[in-house]
């Protein structure tokens, strides 16, 4: 009953948030055991900066995303994270940035290519670097690492490493 009202709320709040979205991305990776990664993300800016005078300055955004694990079986994921970005305040032309962030996710199963997560809350940790290119820096590609686990909240926790190159779109 608890999975299923927190899946209808994140699925609501997913949906106001496409309407609400200031980039899209799609991405594609791989994880431990040869688990390929699909991952669709909406990502919506902090509406602060900090560090503003300095050359490089902090700013964020808000991600949710669907994940699909799958090595013959699948596994669903829906996170959300807010996201840190580290990059230079003045650029011209394309932007450089590094990113760090942790979040929230729920799995639709906790088996996959003999890791076990043990719970279907698991929490995503990653860090990335990309660069913002094109016409108002529309355009976006990024490397990132991402992990899931549960931080030992019940065990065994194998987790989950994924590495992941993702394009991204902004709509404004």
């Amino acid at each position: 009953m608890f999975v299923r009202s927190v899946v209808c709320i994140f699925i609501w709040a997913f949906a106001q948030g496409v309407s609400a979205a200031d980039r899209v991305s799609v991405g594609i990776g791989n994880a431990n055991d040869n688990i390929e990664v699909y991952r669709i993300g909406l990502q919506r800016d902090f509406d602060r900066r900090w560090l503003v005078s300095r050359a490089w300055g902090l700013r964020g955004y808000w991600e949710a995303s669907i994940n699909r694990w799958t090595d013959g079986e699948s596994i669903n994921a829906l996170a959300i994270s807010p996201v840190f970005v580290f990059a230079p305040n003045r650029s011209v032309g394309v932007m450089p940035y590094l990113e760090a962030g942790i979040g929230v996710a729920l799995v639709s199963d906790t088996d996959i290519g003999g890791r076990q997560l043990s719970t279907a809350f698991q929490f995503e940790d990653r860090i990335g670097m990309g660069f913002r290119f094109g016409e108002q820096r529309k355009h976006d590609i990024n490397f990132r690492y991402l992990h899931y686990s549960n931080a030992n909240i019940k065990k065994p926790n194998d987790g989950i490493d994924i590495f992941i190159l993702s394009y991204g779109y902004a709509f404004r």
